[in-house]
């Protein structure tokens, strides 16, 4: 793999040489309510490599201090997602694993008059807040006494009180110039069963208390997360400062990384799959791991773009089809190339004999010997695409098949069409043609020059298959689509299925294997394909195609 290279790798380099941390140990942390996407794979990605650059290690901490839509499902399928990407975490925490020690430091704050409890309504606290030209005013209840507010606390924590009756807030400045430090939430009431701690708690701190508080516990030294988080960063510090924490992390920014026609929020994926828009979390038009990971994309492929898309302090944009490049380059030594016809049409060898089938040798991947040989059948009987047959040879450009002309059919022989069958439209439906037996694939025959080499697959022996070609699944806003909606954005054609032939060398293909079929692309089995019924899914062209 190409070796991890950007800023915050120099930043640990430094911090190690000036002596500020004598180890390298960061974490991901997801909420687990959602599926992964290819967002969470930069920061997975990063993560793990970054930690590994310097013998580090790297912590999988599941941010679940908030028990909605939280679920075990998330969990395993995290957890999953990580395994596969060829990750494994030094440890396996959750935020729930400290809560105790969480709401002792919240204890503290209030021991220490930095924290009250605030009867304000989530409406009358954004009143309060300011502006962020204008400074916010403070709480009526800001100034109650140590005593009070330990009582309150505790009452909170009993659950006497109805959600959102009342909340804990650290006492900071309401006029600080960051808005994050007008008196942060740090805990809110919620009676919702915990997907771990069932109903224990009924009071859950807020991300921008306990993350660093977690981070602390675990002494992670570099905290890493998107740029958004840039204005927290002092909030950060000071939970980290007045909790009087042991172990002081640092939090590092990197600007998001957006794809383009690729939607990168779990709110709209959510919406998606609860619209019935896509099949699932799994669908193979959709950015997330399980997505990519059923429509073929490879570990290796997503590792080595995420390295190449880099990272900076400012949020960017990459092509979605660099991606498929990566995955073009990670599977062309390493797939086998076997022949697929997607749109077929008939062939009939005039003067093959019937019934007679023999098997010609293939390779496996002409640019890889090590992948070996396999056997291709040819008889009587073949299929050949539509678009490799014209009835008039348009121009000398034209390489592949047409009326008295003569093509390779690769590993087989030379045939020549001599007359074709055509439906009342006056569509071609079967080729008549003759092969020249000399002309054997690896025979040394050098006679005549065939006008181009087209695939194929025989007839009597080929396997129906389905294919699932894949479009963006929605397009970037434009000019004339400027306000509409994502959903109204939706590509109409994100899923097309069409229906051939592959050889019958594909007949035990296992869901998750992967081809390059010989002229067409590369190609994954798919999760619902067996023996009886074969689906194959497009990962992506041979070459870029939007």
């Amino acid at each position: 793999m190409t070796e991890i290279n950007n800023f915050i790798k120099t930043i640990m380099e430094k911090d190690l040489e000036e002596g500020r941390v004598d180890y390298i140990r960061t974490r991901f942390p997801p909420e687990p309510n959602a599926y992964l996407h290819i967002g969470h794979a930069r920061a997975i990605v990063n993560d793990f490599e970054l930690a590994k650059c310097f013998g580090g290690t790297t912590n999988l901490r599941f941010d679940d201090t908030n028990p909605v839509n939280e679920g075990a499902q998330y969990v395993d399928a995290i957890i999953d997602d990580l395994k596969w990407l060829g990750y494994t975490p030094a440890n396996v925490f959750f935020g729930s694993d400290y809560f105790e020690k969480t709401y002792e430091r919240a204890i503290l704050l209030i021991k220490k008059g930095l924290a009250y409890v605030d009867d304000l309504t989530p409406e009358q606290m954004t009143e309060y807040r300011g502006t962020l030209t204008e400074p916010g005013k403070n709480s009526p209840w800001r100034d109650r006494s140590i005593e009070e507010n330990l009582k309150l606390f505790e009452e909170m924590r009993a659950g006497k009180y109805a959600n959102g009756e009342k909340t804990l807030r650290a006492k900071i400045d309401m006029a600080h110039p960051n808005i994050n430090m007008r008196d942060p939430v740090m805990y809110r009431i919620l009676h919702v069963p915990h997907h771990r701690q069932g109903n224990k708690w009924c009071i859950y701190p807020m991300y921008d208390f306990a993350h660093p508080l977690q981070d602390s516990f675990e002494g992670i030294t570099h905290s890493m997360c998107s740029l958004e988080y840039d204005n927290h960063r002092i909030l950060y510090d000071w939970f980290v400062e007045k909790c009087e924490m042991e172990h002081v992390p640092h939090q590092y920014e990197w600007g998001r990384l957006n794809i383009t026609n690729t939607i990168m929020s779990k709110r709209y994926l959510r919406q998606l799959v609860e619209g019935g828009y896509v099949t699932g979390y799994d669908d193979p038009r959709m950015p997330t791991l399980v997505g990519l990971r059923r429509k073929g994309l490879t570990p290796e492929a997503i590792k080595e773009f995420i390295i190449y898309t880099g990272l900076s302090r400012i949020n960017s944009t990459t092509d979605a089809n660099d991606l498929d490049n990566f995955l073009r380059e990670d599977q062309k030594l390493k797939a086998t190339r076997p022949m697929a016809i997607l749109n077929p049409l008939k062939v009939v060898i005039d003067n093959y004999p019937e019934g007679k089938i023999e098997y010609l040798d293939a390779d496996n991947n002409m640019e890889n010997p090590e992948l070996g040989k396999r056997k291709i059948p040819f008889g009587k009987y073949l299929y050949i695409e539509q678009d490799d047959f014209i009835e008039v040879k348009p121009n000398r450009k034209w390489k592949r098949l047409c009326l008295g002309e003569e093509v390779r059919l690769m590993h087989a022989y030379f045939i020549k069409c001599e007359s074709i069958v055509k439906d009342e439209n006056g569509n071609p439906i079967e080729l008549h043609c003759t092969y020249d037996p000399a002309t054997k694939s690896g025979s040394g025959f050098e006679g005549r020059k065939p006008n181009g080499t087209i695939h194929f697959v025989e007839a009597t022996t080929a396997k129906k298959a389905q294919f699932n070609l894949f479009e963006p699944l929605v397009w970037d806003e434009t000019e004339e689509t400027k306000g509409l909606d994502f959903i109204e954005r939706l590509n109409k054609n994100s899923w097309n299925k069409v229906y051939g032939f592959v050889e019958e060398s594909l007949q035990d293909t296992k869901p998750g294997d992967h081809y390059q079929f010989i002229r067409q692309g590369y190609y994954c089995t798919d999760k619902d394909s067996t023996k009886d019924n074969l689906i194959f899914n497009r990962t992506c062209s041979l070459k870029s195609s939007f």
